[in-house]
């Protein structure tokens, strides 16, 4: 499944879009940066809470094909361009992170 079909078929919104034809290839969630760089692995959807810019980091370190922000969380402006320019999608979801993992694991 593509980041723009997760969008399309969960009704995710995205945040920054540079590269919607981006294969998913499994799902993470965490929180702790250190943590997730440890364990999540290449082309995960990875489910978070967190909106600082060392998330952009984590994603490109990882090469996750997107960050789904959960509980309606959102990025600040200048997130949402440095997230553009390293090719890093991201998403957010409305629903609490329990629902959006759910969601997630149904269609993955």
């Amino acid at each position: 499944m593509t980041v723009r079909e997760l969008c399309n078929t969960a009704g995710f919104t995205p945040l920054a879009l540079p590269d919607p034809d981006r294969e998913i290839e499994g799902c993470y969630v965490g929180d702790l940066l250190s943590w997730v760089m440890g364990n999540a692995e290449y082309g995960c959807a990875w489910v978070t809470i967190m909106t600082n810019r060392n998330i952009i980091a984590v994603a490109t370190l990882i090469d996750m094909a997107c960050i789904l922000l959960a509980e309606g969380c959102t990025l600040p402006e200048d997130l949402t361009e440095l997230a553009m320019s390293q090719n890093v999608n991201v998403l957010t979801s409305e629903k609490p992170a329990y629902e959006t993992c759910a969601a997630l694991a149904k269609l993955l």
